[in-house]
């Protein structure tokens, strides 16, 4: 009998371990969670025909349209997939671009790098890792502390006002 496994498939989802924040922006744990697989369709019913573009298949929005460019109120910046806390309104910086820069994510646990080979060039592609939604590019071009620009796509981000 053929296992799953040996194609690579597992019929139990994937645990990871994510920061979780509260409204307040301050981190309560870091929680073992399945990690979030849907299908195309179940995506779609769930996203704007631009987000699912974005976020399911690593699209980049045009520079300077994007909502969240501009935002500089105080709160927390989501995953519009899945809700983890990817970055904090405190590491945004206008970093000329056109897209929502930060110079860190929030917690490690939370954003994961991976190599894009894509358009001729190698880049470090980030996902969220609770549901490998594209979020953007990270750069060696930022402000200190880290000298990183985590050059992020509005519409793979929700924006939640900080609670006081």
């Amino acid at each position: 009998m053929l296992s799953l496994s040996a194609f690579g498939l597992n019929a139990a989802p994937k645990k990871i371990k994510i920061a979780q924040f509260d409204g307040a922006g301050k981190q309560t744990s870091v929680v073992e969670v399945d990690k979030l697989v849907k299908t195309d369709d179940e995506w779609k019913k769930q996203l704007s025909p631009e987000e699912f573009y974005v976020t399911r298949k690593q699209g980049t929005e045009r520079a300077f349209t994007g909502k969240l460019n501009k935002n500089y109120a105080d709160g927390i910046y989501r995953c519009i997939c899945c809700g983890t806390a990817l970055f904090d309104s405190k590491t945004k910086f206008d970093s000329g671009t056109g897209w929502p820069s930060f110079w860190a994510p929030i917690a490690k646990e939370n954003v994961k790098n991976l190599s894009d080979n894509t358009l001729g060039m190698v880049r470090v592609e980030n996902q969220c890792s609770r549901c490998d939604a594209h979020l953007g590019h990270v750069f060696e071009d930022g402000p200190k502390p880290t000298g990183l620009r985590y050059c992020m796509n509005s519409a793979s981000l929700k924006f939640e006002p900080r609670q006081k």
